[in-house]
């Protein structure tokens, strides 16, 4: 079955919050903000609202529009709000792990929403244990919030200060007690989080687009190790970590974010046209047209025609009305290459050499059906061409990836992929080309392309290693 979804690296999750001090319908705004990073994640929404006195929460499987209903932001009265789309790098899928988390500590309540993996949670979670306490979840944000709470009798910012300096890995988080919201960005600043302003309110969240759905202005992002705390006197910025580098996520520009978001200062559909430019330069071929793998192959398409001066078309055609609830073909019916997401337009294709642009290839199986319904429609020649490096290594740090038994270029080479393709050629982008495109040749995370990460992994092992 032609589902490229199926075949890519999914989604880890978004955050959001606000601090109003104009009266404005707080819940709201965060479902608005949440639904503009609902791509982050489709498994479960929350959203928790304090009053000044307490913090009401309400959080449910499936999209935002599933999770809420009118009645509920009704009952989520108040002046501060977090939120949080999930899709689950550890933990299963059931309500209890669905964010954000609240708990009771010394001084109050608190919620938190992360967006992240964590390598040294199951460490840390043993040590709480030992200690007594009980965690309610299968999640490694509980440990974030347990953390927290222990520490709370030396003041919100002394115990989040401390929180941080104990977790490892990747974390954009966002925290909030009965009067202060709080963000903290990791110490590489491998997951985005910015800042942004709606008169005198002050927004968090994990993407610019979500400033752009409620109607506030970009400030700024929130720097690796910074810790920035919100309240009735303004903001407050803490370093938490001097020796910092950013090393944002190289695929939150290739795949993960909105085209129209801005992340560390590189627009993002920007970012991927100039792929496409700069793959043409890399690997040349003549053909009559240059088609994109929809919605994250078309940009880097669009630059691919640009540089070449080949023609870009439709190349398929995508039904948008297949939800998550859509009932999976039969054996039989998948082995008939139901077109079920994707068609190819013939009337594009037939007779022509086509160049075809997908932002990543992470098993391969979906790109071989691609390619054969280019051939059933008529295409004479399909070359392939890739707006990634080759993905050989998994990722620890808040997106489920596939075991390296599973990744395709972990265990072939670029002439046996295009060979199991049945591609006339293949080519990926270069690592030093991408960071050209980024116009910077240090600042990112490319792990899963290199192998080394800017935190020490653990073993080897599935998205499940945090449960026991």
């Amino acid at each position: 079955m032609i589902d490229p979804i199926n075949d890519k690296f999914r989604e880890e999750c978004g955050v959001f919050g606000i601090f109003s001090k104009n009266n404005l319908d707080v819940s709201r705004i965060t479902y608005y903000g949440l639904y503009a990073l609902q791509h982050r994640g489709q498994e479960s929404a929350g959203i928790a609202v304090s009053n000044g006195e307490g913090i009401n929460l309400h959080k449910g499987l499936g999209l935002i529009t599933e999770a809420f209903k009118e009645e509920h932001l009704d009952k989520l009265k108040g002046h501060i709000a977090i939120g949080h789309v999930r899709y689950s790098t550890t933990g299963s899928i059931k309500v209890e792990n669905a964010q954000p988390l609240l708990s009771s500590y010394k001084l109050g309540s608190i919620a938190t929403a992360h967006n992240g993996n964590l390598v040294n949670a199951d460490v840390l979670k043993e040590l709480l244990e030992d200690s007594g306490y009980v965690f309610h979840t299968t999640i490694d944000s509980e440990v974030i919030i347990s953390l927290v709470g222990r520490a709370a009798k030396k003041g919100i910012e002394k115990a989040v200060f401390d929180a941080v300096q104990a977790i490892r890995g990747s974390f954009a988080l966002v925290i909030m007690t009965n009067d202060k919201l709080i963000g903290v960005r990791d110490p590489h600043g491998i997951r985005p989080l910015a800042m942004g302003k709606i008169d005198d309110s002050y927004i968090l969240a994990s993407e610019t687009c979500a400033f752009d759905a409620v109607g506030a202005e970009y400030v700024r992002d929130i720097e690796p190790g910074e810790i920035v705390i919100i309240d009735n006197n303004g903001v407050e910025s803490i370093r938490y970590s001097e020796k910092t580098k950013c090393e944002t996520c190289a695929f939150e520009y290739i795949y993960f974010a909105r085209p129209d978001s801005i992340i560390d200062g590189i627009n993002v559909h920007q970012s991927r046209v100039k792929v496409g430019e700069m793959l043409y330069k890399q690997s040349p071929v003549e053909a009559d047209v240059v088609i994109g793998v929809p919605d994250s192959g078309i940009p880097a398409a669009v630059g691919y025609a640009k540089a070449s001066g080949i023609p870009f078309d439709t190349g398929f055609v995508k039904n948008r009305y297949v939800g998550r609830t859509f009932i999976t073909p039969s054996q039989e019916l998948r082995e008939r290459a139901v077109s079920v997401k994707l068609n190819p337009l013939k009337v594009n294709l037939e007779g022509k050499r086509v160049v075809l642009i997908d932002d990543s290839i992470v098993r391969g199986t979906t790109s071989r059906h691609l390619v054969e319904a280019l051939r059933k429609a008529g295409a004479t020649e399909v070359h392939f061409r890739v707006a990634s490096p080759m993905v050989k290594c998994p990722c620890y740090f808040g997106i489920d990836t596939a075991y390296r038994s599973e990744l395709i270029a972990a265990n072939h080479t670029v002439e046996e992929i295009r060979d199991m393709l049945g591609a006339d050629s293949l080519d990926y982008i270069s690592i030093d080309n991408l960071l050209e495109t980024f116009g910077e040749k240090e600042g990112f995370c490319l792990g899963c392309f290199s192998g080394v990460y800017p935190v020490s992994t653990p073993i080897e092992t599935s998205k499940d290693h945090l449960e026991r």
